[in-house]
């Protein structure tokens, strides 16, 4: 298998912070995601190694075994425990040969591929089988779902794609922005019968134009007119809901704030618990006003001096 280079397939350089590795992630997961190019080898192949990739640089023990190592960079520490049992066996009046002498390992990231690839076929089995068979934990996946503010409301089902295996999970109501789950055995395949990797998937709440969500509670405003705002009467609110009418007070001034309760975000995994929804009412003035409309205006205004 052709080496892959993690940094070349996210465009970033090798000394990329995790936000810019992050951000990169993001843009071509979107660009390359099969749902956006059905039908499109070429894009669900370009996915998997973005995936791929983001799951290996976003964790700091793999990126920095990946740096070292590159395609060996899975049985790492198996290479660096056999140097200490060789200096071990050294120290304590043993052989003191060193089996790894003259392979070359060029930690700035370049690597001798033929004898590197010799060496860790004569650790762990040749690609061609036979020789130790030592077995691995298979990689995590790690995958960002974006939801609507209306679908985080509802539990639903979904499907969606990580490195080409179709996943279908029940999302429950009341998931919270950045929020992780963990799918076990969903991630690669284990190395010579080892286990499978885990998948773990962070959701990103899109914002709504018309709620603002804080904890379980949910913010929006609602505009009523002069004549409701004084002499009082009814409006109706909008919600995740549905439709609710909302009486409103005589004399009700701009910008007051109103409390639904029950109204709000359901509480994660809470079957029919809510949070409540705050209401700011924004007095509407009429404009256009007819000689009529503006007399009696006057009319109220002498009344009131």
């Amino acid at each position: 298998m052709a080496f892959v280079d993690y940094y070349k397939v996210l465009g970033i350089e090798r000394n990329a912070s995790q936000d810019d590795i992050k951000k990169a992630y993001r843009k071509l997961a979107r660009k390359y995601h099969p749902d956006l190019n059905p039908n499109d080898e070429d894009a669900k192949k370009r996915f998997q190694e973005v995936n791929e990739a983001n799951e290996v640089l976003t964790d700091p023990e793999k990126r920095k075994k990946y740096d070292q190592y590159g395609e060996h960079w899975k049985h790492g520490e198996a290479y660096e425990q056999a140097q200490q049992q060789q200096r071990s066996r050294g120290a304590s009046g043993g052989s003191t040969g060193n089996p790894f002498d003259g392979f070359d390992f060029d930690y700035s990231g370049n690597y001798d591929t033929g004898e590197f690839s010799d060496f860790f076929e004569q650790m762990f089995g040749s690609r061609r089988g036979g020789g130790r068979q030592t077995k691995f934990r298979g990689n995590d996946y790690h995958s960002i779902l974006e939801l609507t503010l209306q679908q985080a409301y509802t539990t639903h089902q979904q499907t969606f794609t990580v490195n080409g295996k179709n996943i279908r999970i029940t999302i429950p109501a009341g998931v919270e922005n950045g929020q992780k789950i963990k799918l076990n055995g969903q991630g690669s395949e284990g190395v010579n019968g080892g286990p499978n990797g885990d998948l773990y998937i962070e959701f990103s709440i899109l914002s709504d134009p018309h709620f603002q969500r804080k904890g379980n509670d949910l913010y929006t405003t609602q505009n009523i007119d002069l004549y409701t705002a004084l002499l009082g009467g009814e409006t109706v609110v909008e919600t995740f809901a549905g439709k609710i009418r909302v009486k409103i007070k005589p004399e009700t001034q701009n910008e007051t704030k109103i409390r639904l309760k029950g109204k709000g975000f359901p509480l994660y995994k809470k079957d029919g618990q809510f949070g409540d929804l705050y209401v700011t009412l924004h007095v509407k003035l009429p404009t256009n006003l007819s000689d009529k409309e503006k007399e009696l205006f006057q009319q109220l205004a002498n009344l009131k001096k």
